[in-house]
């Protein structure tokens, strides 16, 4: 009887400590997704102060040029005038980074991305096409395109300035949006049980998991891999 008793107790003793350590784990899992969210509220923040920054920029660069013309209009300079509104337009030609995907959120995400990657320094090459019609919901398909290109940013961060790159292309192709990120990364790489994990500290790939949840979501593929101070990420999502 005895025994019996002690054995209850043991078993007892046992459920209980396996419900503590899972109600630990839920509550660290808790505490790194609020530090998560408030690290993607910082970088949000930082995306709409740069922007602000280009505004005013664009704002006094207007005013000033609008002077100059004005300047060689009352002068009756008007070859000079014609020669500064040809240097003007060769300027906003290289200017004009914008991207213009055919899909307003995607832009949005994707122009306010790559200014943060372009205000710091980092080279930018990005072509971007999206289909009027998608299977993916936009909301899903900019959680993919923002971690990707924070992803990229944290893994620059890493680098030399002068290697600091990224690249991202999405496209339909042959019924699916085909999308491909790449970027400098340090030779160090954080991978456990064939799963890459970030290399920020605090951050447990918090960001990959949420891609990985949407592509899984849309039974769509996913491949990462590194070589040579390269990371890149390959995702195909049906379109149908």
């Amino acid at each position: 009887m005895k025994y019996g008793i002690i054995i209850l107790a043991g078993v007892a003793a046992a459920i209980l400590l396996a419900v503590l350590c899972r109600a630990v784990f839920i509550r660290l899992v808790d505490l790194r997704i609020a530090a998560y969210q408030s690290d993607l509220m910082e970088k949000h923040c930082e995306e709409v102060e740069n922007m602000y920054r280009q505004m005013r920029g664009w704002r006094h660069d207007y005013k000033h040029h609008i002077q100059t013309m004005k300047a060689h209009l009352m002068l009756e300079q008007y070859q000079e005038l014609d020669d500064y509104l040809s240097e003007l337009d060769t300027d906003l030609t290289k200017v004009d980074t914008v991207l213009k995907t055919g899909n307003v959120r995607i832009d949005a995400v994707l122009n306010s991305k790559l200014a943060v990657a372009q205000e710091k320094g980092i080279r930018v090459n990005a072509k971007a096409i999206v289909p009027d019609k998608l299977k993916v919901n936009e909301v899903d398909l900019c959680v993919i395109v923002g971690n990707l290109l924070d992803n990229a940013m944290e893994a620059c961060a890493g680098t030399a300035k002068e290697k600091q790159f990224i690249r991202i292309y999405m496209e339909a192709l042959k019924g699916q949006l085909y999308i491909y990120a790449s970027n400098s990364m340090a030779d160090r790489i954080n991978k456990v049980g064939g799963h890459y994990l970030s290399t920020k500290s605090g951050n447990h790939g918090f960001g990959l998991m949420r891609i990985d949840r949407v592509v899984k979501k849309y039974s769509g593929y996913i491949n990462r891999q590194h070589e040579e101070g390269v990371f890149a990420t390959e995702i195909m999502l049906p379109l149908l």
